[in-house]
């Protein structure tokens, strides 16, 4: 009777564990697009922008390639640098590529609560 009741406390302790333990974490902002403000930009020169980091109101922090931007001629590459140095915040849509976000459009995010 002892080693019933012992065993059957040690698989509720289980499944207690298991049930409230750590849980796999959502990818956060894994919803095109994300609005926050450039921390970090690189790029070979002004024309040659690869890649950039967004931070949201929240705190998290997001990596994108840059692709070929559908509105280039509003939002020039060039411009991510602006919006790092004024701490502007910016609106990016995305799509996910071999697990990488990359960026399609980008625009001012003027009406982003919290992020400026």
């Amino acid at each position: 009777m002892r080693r019933a009741l012992a065993a059957l406390l040690q698989a509720v302790a289980v499944v207690l564990l298991v049930a409230c333990g750590p849980q796999p974490a959502a990818t956060p902002g894994a919803d095109s697009p994300i609005d926050g403000i450039v921390v970090a930009v690189d790029a070979a020169s002004l024309t040659d922008v690869r890649s950039f980091t967004l931070r949201t109101s929240g705190g998290l922090s997001f990596d994108f390639n840059l692709g070929s931007l559908e509105n280039a001629t509003e939002f020039s590459p060039s411009h991510l640098k602006e919006h790092q140095a004024t701490s502007a915040a910016i609106r990016v849509w995305f799509r996910l590529e071999g697990g990488a976000r990359v960026a399609y459009r980008i625009e001012d995010a003027h009406d982003a609560p919290g992020t400026t």
